[in-house]
């Protein structure tokens, strides 16, 4: 087991506060604000060490670095933002979704990533005030 460290505090409180998974600079970026001379070999060192205590998981995306979460409590999915490229938790899954699978297959785990705008920037988008379209006559 690992001494706890104002670091690991850091880095921890930064996933627990986050709301959802982050990302290496996201941690970083958020713990420096407690700890501030932290490095990211720190992060991944710290993240490698509570993978193996079983603190935190590892979100795996396709084609992209994987984010972070506190090892979650519940079955849950993730929804990527294509603006921000931030991803949340959905707490929500499909029912009978066995029903999707052809005849004589066994379902033993799922995992689904929706994609599509947060909230936030959709908002953006629509605060964005239109362009003056002059008529030519």
């Amino acid at each position: 087991m690992e001494r706890t460290t104002q670091q690991r505090i850091a880095i921890l409180n930064s996933l627990q506060n986050s709301g959802r998974p982050l990302s290496v600079n996201e941690i970083l970026a958020s713990a420096k604000n407690s700890v501030g001379g932290l490095g990211i070999a720190t992060v991944y060192r710290n993240l490698k060490a509570l993978l193996s205590e079983s603190k935190v998981k590892r979100v795996e995306l396709p084609g992209q670095s994987p984010r972070w979460e506190m090892v979650p409590e519940d079955h849950h999915h993730h929804f990527l933002c294509r603006t921000c490229d931030k991803l949340f938790e959905i707490h929500a899954c499909p029912e009978d979704i066995t029903r999707l699978l052809p005849d004589g297959y066994i379902l033993e785990a799922h995992d689904i990533l929706l994609h599509g705008q947060c909230d936030a920037c959709v908002g953006k988008k629509l605060q964005i005030p239109a362009k003056n379209k002059s008529c030519k006559k």
